[in-house]
């Protein structure tokens, strides 16, 4: 690749800050520029601060399948050499790693957590993913465990077709379970019944699992050898990596480095308009308080949605302009609240300071309230919580649409709604005091699967002959990614740009595999 040429990003997300750290890494005489719309950096992965508790929008696992990621990540900050508060009050043993930081004295340090998370349905906890476990059996009763049974052998003898989401799930769980841990969330979750969302969905997020899959699992680690036996125990991951601060702590590290090799991230820059000319992106406009400037560029690396990507740009067809803006997102709102206790018992064999549940997400299931899901932000890190010992600062997750009636509620108003909630679910008592609260608005949180997505191929490929433009990152390329595949678009972007790949197939052909995101 020629020197000296002019790289903007569009969006200071994971992808976004990854492909610019990457692109000095190789060339330090790049011009690489950053523009990011909000004052944060790292976009759904950031951490919001508030009053000395620290808030992870949306909940991020650090885990990956591909090494390369995961070095990527311990470079930055490497793993813990020593135990962590709450490990060292508990007397908890933890895998460290041989020279690594003392998160006590140090703060560039990856934890190591325990991945905790459970479905609350009719006042009982449920593993997630589900399990056929004696916990299960018991909390759903020999009659529902008996049906669910039936249910399941029913579905596998009448495949129905997988033209929806609602028939991807039967045919892996068996209309009981479905109608159980699986309609009521992902209504909540896209606005729409699961009859009406493409299967794709489920394959991105679903998988490899199923009820076959559990009982392959349960029998594999009864009747393997041993020295297989590591190999089934991981299937499912039961620890993840987690920065002391937070996801936002490490994009806003790698974004400080990536400054240090001279690449600028300018923050307010609302990315507006395109020029182009046989067939590239010559420049990009962007609106600062109220002003609108125009920055030539050799290269646009994009993570901003692309319903706006395309409504940006200049004589875009018809058609293509229909099939973009027709794509459908998903937004949510986090309340974060501060309170004394629980009123749910820690049932487990987990230590946790106070006593508190060890989950670090909790799927609320019941279909009586909005509320999705709850983070309880002392088991990600107890450094996010400025006294773990003595207060559980929570995040309540809504899934809605910008504009709606919850989003333009009075923020009062939510919160008082949000504590009926969970008053009214056992997760507080009614009498419980609400020390602190924090509302965050999180827009286009989730790319969904309905509407023109169908039609999502005949974008890419108008997108692909602009020949010095790259997709990258979940919203970049309307895909439901996790961090390590934002991660990945942005690793193959550089690589593309390097070697004056044309074909971008493999940028978009990232998070194609067929196993579950959580497996390795």
């Amino acid at each position: 690749m020629e020197k000296s040429k002019k790289v903007i990003i569009i969006g200071a997300g994971p992808a976004g800050v990854v492909a610019g750290y990457e692109l000095l890494k190789e060339d330090k005489n790049l011009e690489v520029i950053i523009l990011e719309q909000s004052q944060a950096i790292g976009g759904i992965s950031r951490t919001v601060k508030h009053n000395g508790n620290r808030m992870d929008i949306g909940g991020h696992r650090f885990f990956s399948k591909n090494d390369a990621v995961v070095n990527w990540w311990n470079e930055l900050m490497p793993m813990q050499g020593s135990l962590s508060y709450d490990d060292l009050k508990l007397h908890r043993k933890v895998k460290l790693e041989k020279g690594g930081p003392d998160p006590e004295t140090t703060d560039r340090v990856m934890l190591v957590r325990n991945r905790v998370s459970r479905i609350f349905y009719r006042k009982a906890f449920f593993d997630y993913p589900v399990k056929l476990n004696f916990n299960t059996i018991k909390n759903m009763g020999l009659i529902t465990t008996i049906s669910a049974g039936c249910s399941y052998f029913y579905s596998v003898v009448f495949k129905k077709k997988e033209d929806s989401l609602e028939n991807f799930y039967i045919n892996r769980f068996g209309r009981k379970l479905y109608s159980m841990f699986f309609e009521s969330y992902t209504e909540k979750l896209w606005g729409r019944h699961p009859e009406k969302i493409s299967p794709d969905w489920g394959a991105q997020r679903v998988k490899g699992l199923s009820i076959r899959a559990v009982l392959k699992d349960i029998f594999s680690k009864a009747f393997c050898k041993e020295q297989d036996k590591k190999k089934v125990e991981t299937s499912l991951i039961e620890q993840f990596s987690y920065p002391k601060y937070g996801p936002g702590q490490l994009w806003e590290t790698a974004a400080n480095e990536f400054e240090k090799m001279g690449g600028k991230v300018q923050k307010g820059r609302r990315v507006v308009g395109f020029e182009t000319s046989k067939g590239k992106l010559t420049h990009v406009k962007y609106e600062c308080n109220g002003e609108i400037t125009t920055e030539e560029a050799d290269i646009v690396i994009s993570s901003m949605p692309l319903k706006d990507l395309i409504a940006g740009m200049p004589a875009v067809p018809k058609d293509i302009h229909r099939i973009a803006s027709g794509l459908p997102y998903r937004d949510f709102i986090t309340i974060g609240l501060l309170v004394n206790k629980l009123a749910l018992k820690n049932k487990t064999k987990m230590p946790t300071l106070g006593n508190i549940v060890p989950d670090c997400w909790i799927y609320v299931q019941d279909n009586n309230v909005k509320l999705g899901r709850v983070q309880i932000f002392n088991n990600w890190s107890p450094y996010l919580v400025k006294n773990p010992d003595e207060t559980v600062w929570i995040g309540l997750e809504y899934f809605c649409a910008e504009g709606d009636t919850f989003w333009n509620m009075d923020e009062k108003e939510r919160t008082a709604m949000a504590v009926k909630e969970l008053a009214s679910i056992g997760l507080i008592a009614e009498t419980e005091t609400i020390l602190d609260s924090h509302c965050e608005f999180v827009q286009k949180a989730y790319p969904a699967y309905f509407d023109t997505y169908g039609e999502i191929d005949t974008l890419i490929d108008y997108l692909n002959t602009f020949e010095n433009l790259y997709c990258v990152g979940r919203n970049g390329q309307h895909r439901y990614n996790n961090m390590d595949h934002s991660m990945e678009t942005a690793f193959e972007a550089v690589k593309n740009i390097f070697t004056n790949k044309k074909d971008k197939s493999n940028i978009w052909n990232v998070n194609q595999e067929t196993e579950y995101h959580e497996e390795k």
